[in-house]
């Protein structure tokens, strides 16, 4: 039979590195003090789709329940922990989580996360444990090619204030935003003022090292809104830098792609092909919904992309024992002495050289024993 779209089979390798993700995060986030959540993986839709959370129905799984309430898979972990724990007490800050999201606007329908939460703390705290937290989890599970990358959303919400735009012209502005298209930007901004247009042309490019802020702390030097941000980014990266962290960029022009994000945001990218191996964010906004005025912040891996540029390694050697249905109590019991192997038994072999020694059952002198060919 066929799969739906986006599902896929897996075997070996790509099985092996995710576990072996998953158990070294678990240890990463337990010694870091998170305490592990989980959440159904069957929601209300409600909870992703609120005025507050703004999340997109039709890009998610769903179905009517008996009750005519409409139900998802969940297509996303920070919105369904802070349901989880809006009621718990505020002394504990940092959850951590792992388990799948669910979403048909992926390349897959299926996409495997390990992610922290950190919520009630101090704001730059957060941010910086977040960050530190991926830094150390990376550098365990052996990726070290990769670059981090600091925005914020405040800026581009900053900067078309005046312009007083409904909510559907701002979703357009910042969908172009968000695509890089200076061309788009301009055209619909072709009625507004000049300058505002320019400066947001102007800020799509305004992507790079610690220069780039640099130039804007020049360039918005009557603005202290905008130059709070850039010195709390600047922060984040002298942090990063002092924990020899080097390939750090900003992107001034990034737009939030997660209705609920209000503040700083953040990826990591592997150098090798660009993909996005973490992201996240501040988002505050998203306990308004439970009534509580509270930082929040958090991030998300993407195990499938952290296992596929895992390093594979044999860390056991493969061993065979052939045997026959006579003989294969004796094979078995025979593994015990070989602790440090993988041990597979068989009746026949038909490719010798995928193993690193082979063994067989004999008799000899009436009494089985198992020897090394």
């Amino acid at each position: 039979m066929f799969l739906p779209a986006g599902s896929q089979d897996e075997t070996g390798v790509q099985i092996a590195n995710r576990l072996k993700a998953s158990e070294i995060f678990r240890k990463v986030s337990e010694k870091r003090n998170f305490k592990a959540i989980s959440t159904p993986v069957v929601e209300y839709a409600h909870t992703f789709t609120n005025e507050i959370a703004g999340m997109d129905l039709q890009s998610m799984l769903k179905w009517f329940n008996s009750e005519g309430e409409i139900e998802v898979l969940r297509p996303d972990w920070t919105a369904a922990v802070a349901r989880a724990i809006a009621k718990q007490h505020q002394s504990f800050q940092k959850w951590s989580y792992q388990g799948s999201v669910f979403r048909m606007d992926k390349d897959g329908t299926e996409n495997r996360q390990a992610g922290i939460e950190i919520v009630h703390a101090d704001p730059f705290l957060g941010e910086s444990e977040c960050l530190l937290t991926a830094i150390q989890y990376l550098k365990e599970i052996g990726l070290e090619e990769y670059v981090i990358e600091l925005g914020h959303t405040a800026i581009f919400e900053q900067i078309i204030k005046p312009l007083k735009l409904d909510l559907k012209e701002e979703e357009a502005l910042r969908m172009a935003m968000h695509d890089k298209r200076m061309d788009l930007v301009e055209e619909l901004l072709s009625n507004y003022p000049e300058e505002i247009k320019d400066a947001l042309v102007q800020l799509i490019d305004a992507y790079g090292g610690s220069d780039v802020i640099t130039h804007y702390e020049h360039v918005w030097a009557n603005q202290p809104e905008l130059l709070a941000i850039l010195q709390h980014i600047r922060q984040l990266i002298n942090l990063l830098e002092a924990t020899g962290v080097s390939e750090v960029i900003v992107d001034l022009g990034r737009v939030k792609n997660l209705p609920y994000y209000d503040g700083i945001m953040f990826r990591g990218f592997v150098t090798t092909d660009g993909s996005t191996c973490f992201s996240g964010g501040r988002y505050d906004r998203l306990y308004k919904q439970f009534e509580q005025e509270t930082s929040a912040v958090g991030l998300a891996f993407d195990v499938d992309q952290l296992a596929l540029h895992m390093e594979t390694k044999d860390s056991l050697t493969k061993a065979c024992i052939i045997a026959t249905p006579e003989t294969h109590s004796i094979a078995e019991k025979y593994r015990e002495d070989l602790p440090e192997d993988i041990v597979d038994i068989q009746y026949h072999v038909h490719n010798e050289a995928i193993y690193s020694a082979i063994y067989t059952v004999i008799l000899d002198n009436n009494q089985y024993k198992v020897v090394k060919r």
